[in-house]
């Protein structure tokens, strides 16, 4: 899987943001960490749907 430079510079990033989130907030980690798992999904998807196209 090839990863655009915005996908390596928003993974470590947002890593960060969700990490101090969990230190304030631990009540919101499993929020913090969907929320998380979801943008990363989206950020490696959308590059090859924009490139390739729904239909292939």
């Amino acid at each position: 899987m090839v990863y655009s430079g915005s996908m390596v510079m928003l993974a470590p990033i947002m890593a960060l943001f969700s990490g101090v989130l969990i230190l304030i907030f631990p009540r919101l980690l499993s929020y913090i960490v969907a929320a998380y798992l979801i943008a990363i999904g989206l950020a490696g998807l959308l590059p090859m749907m924009l490139i390739v196209g729904p239909m292939g």
